[in-house]
């Protein structure tokens, strides 16, 4: 009986442990963060805005998206719900938007986190290069601390932008 109680008891230390590393860790962390990607593609910048503006055929070509809700606008400006396959959801927002050029989404709902895409389309001799930029704000320490060391701040982008070189058939050149 001993024994267990022993046992029992180093288990519980080692959790409380990790979780004050991942606290610790968290509060070290700065509460925003910056983080980009850039995907190297053939495609000219008008097809990808054409592309990534059209929410309703995103799950078409988005391996993690169900469907797409239009939620109407807010202040003039298009905000629409992705419901994900593992049941999760977002509202986003096109903030700003410079057709074939640059756009602004922003998280358009509370939560544990709240930020920004900025997306850059330059065009290349050979399409374009499209630049996910990430501007996110977790105020949580302990989510601050999973965000960057368990989820990873260019997790999404790099999924996104995987997705979006697999639609036209193109193997994904992303740099960092």
């Amino acid at each position: 009986m001993r024994k267990l109680i022993r046992i029992l008891g180093l288990v519980i230390a080692f959790i409380v442990g990790i979780l004050l590393v991942a606290l610790v860790g968290g509060l070290l962390l700065a509460e925003e963060h910056h983080a980009s990607r850039t995907l190297v593609t053939k495609q000219s910048p008008q097809t990808i805005w054409d592309t990534i503006n059209d929410h309703a055929n995103e799950p078409k070509w988005r391996s993690d998206i169900e469907n797409v809700t239009s939620l109407g606008e807010r202040n003039g400006k298009p905000v629409w719900q992705e419901n994900y396959k593992d049941g999760n959801t977002l509202a986003l927002m096109t903030t700003e938007s410079w057709p074939s050029r640059r756009m602004l989404r922003e998280i358009a709902e509370g939560g544990p986190f709240s930020g920004r895409w900025e997306i850059d389309i330059k065009p290349t001799p050979a399409g374009s290069n499209v630049t996910i930029t990430e501007v996110g704000k977790v105020p949580n320490p302990f989510f601050r601390f999973v965000s960057k060391y368990v989820l990873g701040h260019t997790t999404q982008m790099e999924k996104y932008l995987t997705n979006l070189a697999g639609k036209f058939g193109e193997q994904p050149q992303i740099a960092k």
